[in-house]
């Protein structure tokens, strides 16, 4: 009997979170915190982990974080997220963010980010999380990329 498990796709693991900017959002200048939007990317990154692992998750690393544009209060961020690359027991997610404004419904692409999560057992040991299987190009060549990504972060715990 094999322990392996069965493969998901990227789209499997695909979350959509979106939420409402309000006052309590606000840094100093008047936009959106940068650190109430890693939360949200955190929280969307982990969403994702955990439907591609069907396990409890926690973050290990954050790759990057870019921040494009500044995020104003009223604006509705929509946050999207999917597994982009799995080692054994850890797991690479892409994460974008849009702004829009829902009045005149322009949008932009705010931020974006990758972030390493591993799957943990009851007893809070890595486990061993399902294959990804890529389906179009695109998603062949972005795992590919986070296997780049995950030889470098190896590299440099070394």
């Amino acid at each position: 009997m094999s322990d392996a498990k069965p493969g998901k796709t990227v789209n499997a693991s695909r979350v959509t979170l979106s939420q409402l900017m309000q006052p309590e959002h606000a840094n100093t200048h008047g936009n959106v915190h940068g650190g109430w939007i890693m939360k949200l990317i955190d929280e969307a990154g982990a969403l994702a982990c955990m439907r591609h692992a069907q396990q409890r998750v926690v973050t290990v690393a954050v790759d990057t974080i870019t921040f494009r544009h500044p995020i104003r209060i009223g604006d509705l961020v929509i946050i999207t997220a999917e597994v982009s690359f799995v080692g054994r027991t850890s797991m690479e997610v892409e994460v974008r963010v849009e702004a829009e404004n829902p009045i005149t419904g322009e949008c932009s692409e705010t931020n974006a980010a990758y972030l390493v999560y591993v799957a943990l057992d009851h007893n809070g040991r890595p486990i061993p999380v399902p294959p990804l299987i890529p389906e179009t190009d695109a998603e062949r060549q972005r795992m590919e990329s986070g296997r780049a990504r995950q030889g470098n972060r190896l590299a440099r715990e070394r």
